[in-house]
C-alpha cells in the first residue's frame, strides 16, 4: 500500500490557517482522496489536555524548556496514535502545526538551542517528517490585527511584537533552507486569492502523489 502523504499547515498568528486548511482538505476529498485533519499541539484525547495547559492563562510561570517539552509530549501523542497509523493505511494527514512550530516559536521566538529541538524531533517522531509544508507568510502587523479580531487571546498570543517578529524570520530561514519541502503563501493578500493558491496547490500535490503510486 502506499503510503500517505503528509502535509503541515505553518504560520505565525492571524495567517489565516484554519480556513485555508479548510479549503485545502476540501479540495482534496472533491479529487477523491482520503485525509484526516489534525492540530497540534493536540489532535487526540489526551494531547488537547495538554493543549489546554499549554494555551490557557495561569498565575503559575511557564518555563520555556517545560513549554517546548509539552509540546513534543502532545506531539508524540498525535504521532502514536493518529498520524502514523493514518498514513500506513495510505490516507493524507494535514495537520496544523508540527515540529516547524516548535523551531519557530520555542527556537526562534524563546531562544532554546536548535539542537535540542531537532534531537527531541528525532526522538519523538523519527521517519515521520512532512512531505510537504505550506508556509502561510504575512508581516506580524498584519497577523496580529487579524488575530485580535477574533476575540480572546490566548497565552502565547500575549507575546510582544518581538517574539513574533523572531517567529516569522524563523520560518522564513526554515523555508529558504529547504525548498523542496516548503511552499511559502502570501497570505496577506486578499481571501479570495489565497483559497485560489491553496486549492491549486492541492491539485498539483495529489496529481504529482498519483503519479508516483
Amino acid at each position: 500500500m502506499t503510503r500517505g502523504l503528509f502535509v503541515t499547515f505553518e504560520g505565525g498568528e492571524g495567517v489565516g490557517k484554519s480556513t485555508q486548511i479548510n479549503t485545502f482538505v476540501s479540495a482534496l476529498r472533491e479529487l477523491g482522496i482520503a485525509v484526516l485533519e489534525t492540530r497540534e499541539p493536540g489532535g487526540t484525547r489526551n494531547a488537547e489536555r495538554i493543549r489546554s495547559v499549554l494555551k490557557d492563562h495561569t498565575d503559575e510561570i511557564m518555563p520555556d524548556v517545560a513549554e517546548m517539552l509539552l509540546m513534543f509530549s502532545a506531539r508524540a501523542i498525535n504521532v502514536a496514535n493518529t498520524i502514523r497509523p493514518t498514513l500506513e493505511q495510505g490516507s493524507w494527514v494535514v495537520a496544523d502545526r508540527f515540529t516547524d512550530s516548535t523551531r519557530a516559536y520555542q527556537g526562534g521566538g524563546r531562544g532554546l538551542p536548535a539542537d535540542r529541538i531537532n534531537t527531541l524531533a528525532d526522538w519523538v517522531h523519527g521517519d515521520v517528517n512532512p512531505d510537504v509544508t505550506i508556509l502561510l507568510d504575512a508581516p506580524v502587523e498584519v497577523g496580529m490585527q487579524r488575530a485580535s479580531q477574533r476575540g480572546e487571546i490566548d497565552r502565547i498570543e500575549t507575546e510582544k511584537i518581538d517574539f513574533f517578529n523572531r517567529v516569522r524570520d524563523t520560518y522564513l530561514a526554515l523555508a529558504t533552507s529547504d525548498p523542496n519541502r516548503f511552499i511559502v503563501v502570501d497570505a496577506s493578500r486578499p481571501l479570495d486569492d489565497v483559497q485560489a493558491e491553496i486549492r491549486q496547490i492541492a491539485e498539483r500535490l495529489a496529481a504529482r502523489h498519483r503519479g508516483q503510486a
